[in-house]
């Protein structure tokens, strides 16, 4: 559902057969995928073994004898693992993405903080070359995502702190929360990037009826605190209950919702 986004970033950079290309978070591939099908040489880094062995099967099943592959590279580990500081001695990154940037930098773990993002993000893009390409995206206003009520259930389950109405000097695990109007400036600022344009794009949700879309949902890793705090059943009821509004006639569910980006150079 965020390929939109994807394709957006990768045309707008020119991404194709002279990238090198770092995915931060790269989860189960699929932007990896689009980038190494326009010709990039891609690498991917997450902390999920078994998202990484997906990304590692979407990535083999392109390479065919009339459409070989490009060479792809998967790390598991962070940003600052020593095997992404190789890949960039082999050869400095032009682009580094992260789609997720908070919690693909680590903000979403426990005890986390955007300053510790900040470093992480720092970190990778030291092994770009001079003027590479550094993107960060995330979810935009809240009145723009229809999701945002669904994904605050999580929030309020995993830690009712993060609730709206609760006051609190940190601010709430990032995996959740909403990109507000100036949190990728922030964020690209205390990692010494300079901003080099950004833009907004539409990633509508849309799932065939509410069993898909609950699972959807889970599948995102964005409830997992929630079901560890509480318990699976309790937060799949109180998703659907969420969801309610959002499902049409035809039992279909759809989200309409608004991503933004921002580019900038190290």
């Amino acid at each position: 559902m965020l390929v939109p986004l994807y394709e957006a970033v990768y045309e707008r950079l020119d991404v194709g057969a002279g990238t090198r290309l770092l995915g931060l978070g790269c989860g189960s591939g699929l932007a990896l995928l689009i980038a190494a099908a326009r010709g990039a040489a891609v690498c991917g880094v997450d902390t999920d073994e078994r998202r990484l062995d997906l990304a590692r099967e979407r990535l083999t099943a392109a390479d065919t004898p009339d459409a070989p592959a490009r060479p792809a590279r998967l790390v598991l580990g962070g940003p600052e693992s020593p095997c992404v500081r190789e890949a960039a001695t082999d050869a400095a990154f032009t682009v580094v993405t992260a789609f997720e940037p908070l919690s693909a930098l680590g903000a979403g773990s426990p005890g986390a903080t955007v300053s510790d993002a900040a470093s992480a993000l720092a970190a990778a893009a030291a092994g770009t070359e001079r003027g590479g390409a550094v993107v960060l995206a995330g979810w935009g206003p809240p009145e723009r995502c229809a999701t945002s009520g669904v994904l605050r259930v999580g929030a309020r389950l995993a830690d009712p702190v993060c609730a709206p109405d609760h006051r609190r000097e940190v601010p709430p695990a990032a995996g959740w929360r909403l990109c507000g109007r100036d949190d990728l400036e922030e964020l690209a600022a205390r990692a010494s990037l300079r901003p080099d344009g950004s833009g907004r794009v539409a990633c509508p949700f849309g799932y065939a009826d509410m069993d898909s879309a609950v699972r959807g949902l889970l599948s995102t890793g964005l409830f997992d605190a929630a079901e560890r705090a509480t318990d699976p059943i309790q937060v799949r009821k109180e998703i659907t209950e969420a969801l309610h509004p959002h499902q049409r006639a035809d039992g279909t569910v759809w989200m309409p919702n608004v991503f933004r980006y921002l580019i900038c150079r190290a």
